[in-house]
């Protein structure tokens, strides 16, 4: 293994394993931190679920998956979250990257959370969701994570001692970059708005320790380890599966709910009523025999609210009664879907997906093509799953994915 990849959520393993392997590297998503010296692989990808945890520790899970990725040979760490930045004044980035950093004995990383496929750019340190900054985008009304500052380096400077850098555009594409960034110490955070500013600055960090941003930066790194004769060029196996499939969705980014509407429009959907849930009714059997009984249809159960009904629900509940019990509920409905068969799954939401794997433990996952930008297929010899980041995909992304996965006649 050469390529070690830390991410602070499941969708978003998914999302830099599917770049990686697109870029003909052989990639395991790995969920857990077992059992990565005998992958063969040549990228390996670790699924945690830090994001939302306290910050002591999400710092020691990381170290934990740093550890095992350099017992496994990996010349070179990218620590990966959301190109939305999500996190809060505390953390959990600027202490995960600096704990990192600081085992690694190195003295500076880039700052790198541009998606530009998925409208996530960086310019003059604020980060932009389309043509919108971050703070006044949808994410303002995350219940987790809101953000309300678009100026990563102010937002980084409070989670963290180490001292926060800044590269603008300007400066990226110029032929000294590589150096420029080995002359810093800290966090440097670095302008991108297009793939070909993202294609400079992985060109210009083949010789760092650590890389931490969204995992687009991924997608130039294999090129380096191609350039030093270090790795050939893999097809991406294919990824398709007979059987049952169900959906699942806890998230209620905007796009989520567009795509709940989509789908519900067309296939079976339940919606999950989470106060009777969290005041002890029989939800689960309620959900669970409604999917069963489409089970033939693709059935879809949502938690999936629009933000302001969010919002008044978590002031009702309390953020983490509600989050949790959806997360435990949809973990639960995947368990008792796999019991009777189903071998398709389909989650949208970070939490649920995290939730939803942990609760499965499928083991080292084959990375397929994407789905969407940031969505590739995964699957063992069992179960095949597509694991969807809130704000990724069309309108119609959950009929893609069911698409994606039935085998080709």
């Amino acid at each position: 293994m050469i390529l070690g990849c830390i991410a602070d959520d499941f969708t978003g393993a998914g999302d830099i394993a599917g770049l990686i392997a697109a870029e003909g590297m052989r990639t395991s998503l790995f969920t857990s931190i077992d059992g990565l010296q005998d992958s063969g692989c040549e990228a390996g990808v670790i699924a945690l679920k830090t994001r939302s945890l306290p910050v002591k520790e999400a710092v020691t899970q990381s170290l934990e998956a740093l550890d095992r990725l350099l017992e496994a040979g990996c010349q070179q760490i990218v620590f990966k979250y959301c190109s939305t930045f999500d996190s809060t004044p505390q953390g959990n980035i600027g202490p995960v990257a600096a704990a990192l950093a600081e085992r690694l004995g190195v003295r500076q990383a880039i700052v790198c959370p541009a998606f530009p496929a998925n409208g996530r750019t960086v310019y003059q340190g604020n980060l932009f969701v389309g043509d919108v900054p971050l703070a006044e985008s949808g994410m303002r009304n995350h219940p987790l994570t809101p953000m309300t500052d678009s100026d990563i380096r102010r937002w980084l400077a409070l989670q963290t001692a180490m001292p926060v850098r800044h590269i603008p555009l300007q400066q990226v594409n110029e032929p000294d970059l590589a150096r420029r960034i080995s002359s810093l110490d800290g966090l440097i955070v670095t302008d991108a708005v297009c793939d070909a500013d993202l294609r400079a600055i992985a060109r210009a960090v083949a010789g760092e320790r650590l890389i931490t941003g969204g995992s687009a930066i991924a997608a130039g790194l294999p090129d380096n380890f191609r350039a030093a004769g270090l790795i050939g060029s893999n097809p991406l196996p294919t990824i398709a599966s007979p059987g049952p499939t169900v959906l699942l969705s806890g998230s209620c980014s905007v796009a989520t709910n567009a795509q709940v509407e989509a789908y519900r429009a067309v296939r079976p959907a339940i919606a999950i009523d989470v106060a009777r849930l969290i005041d002890g009714a029989p939800v689960l059997e309620e959900v669970d025999a409604f999917l069963e009984r489409h089970a033939d249809e693709a059935p879809l159960a949502y938690s999936t609210a629009a933000p302001d009904q969010s919002k008044r629900f978590i002031a009702a509940n309390g953020e983490n009664r509600a989050a949790e019990a959806i997360e435990a509920l949809m973990a639960r409905l995947a368990q008792r879907a796999v019991a009777r068969g189903v071998t398709k799954i389909v989650v949208a939401g970070g939490e649920t997906s995290g939730g939803v794997v942990s609760a499965l433990r499928p083991g080292p996952l084959r990375v397929g093509r994407m789905i969407a930008p940031g969505v590739p297929l995964l699957a063992n010899d069992k179960l095949a799953f597509a694991l969807k980041s809130g704000n990724f995909g069309t309108e119609q992304f959950l009929l893609e994915a069911v698409a994606a996965m039935e085998p080709v006649s």
